[in-house]
């Protein structure tokens, strides 16, 4: 999994948003480049992408600024990095991409291959967990966030759902 660098430093103005509402002030975009250390245009760019996906709204005036569109307990990090990123995995031309090189027609292993359906499986776990895992997680669980990571991860991979594959599929059993 990579994260991308909007995805890491768009998070990170998010969680500056979520401590500066803590105290009642909204950043401006100024104050948010200042304290990420990073450049005035870079970080009205990822408020942009954040207030297009309806993550933060902007106020103007004197005393305009950012915050949140919603309470940090209801903002999830699945959300924030599917409006600032890409998903994990969703590839509809993987099959095309990666059917050999010295074919000329459909994958060699068409029909037969187990590995599309390890990344889709992982694909959905993961944005399970961090679908359960809030802004207020992040900002108030500092020193816990491994503990609590695991524990959704732990609870994305036990719910039930149809899409997901039986591991017995990729053992061979």
């Amino acid at each position: 999994m990579k994260i991308s660098s909007q995805e890491e430093y768009g998070l990170r103005c998010l969680l500056s948003l979520v401590r500066a509402e803590e105290t009642g002030h909204a950043p401006t975009l100024a104050e948010l480049a200042v304290s990420e250390g990073l450049s005035g245009p870079y970080v009205a760019k990822l408020m942009a992408v954040l207030r297009q996906g309806g993550i933060v709204e902007s106020a103007r005036g004197r005393t305009g600024g950012y915050h949140l569109a919603a309470p940090p307990a209801e903002v999830s990090l699945g959300k924030v990095l599917r409006v600032l990123g890409e998903p994990l995995f969703d590839e509809p031309s993987y099959c095309e991409r990666h059917k050999g090189t010295e074919t000329e027609g459909s994958c060699v292993h068409l029909g037969g291959c187990n590995l599309k359906e390890v990344w889709q499986t992982l694909e959905i776990w993961m944005r399970r967990a961090l679908d359960q895992v809030t802004l207020a997680d992040l900002v108030h669980g500092e020193g816990h966030i491994t503990d609590l990571l695991r524990r959704k991860l732990t609870e994305a991979m036990q719910a039930p759902a149809a899409e997901l594959i039986p591991l017995t599929v990729l053992s061979g059993n």
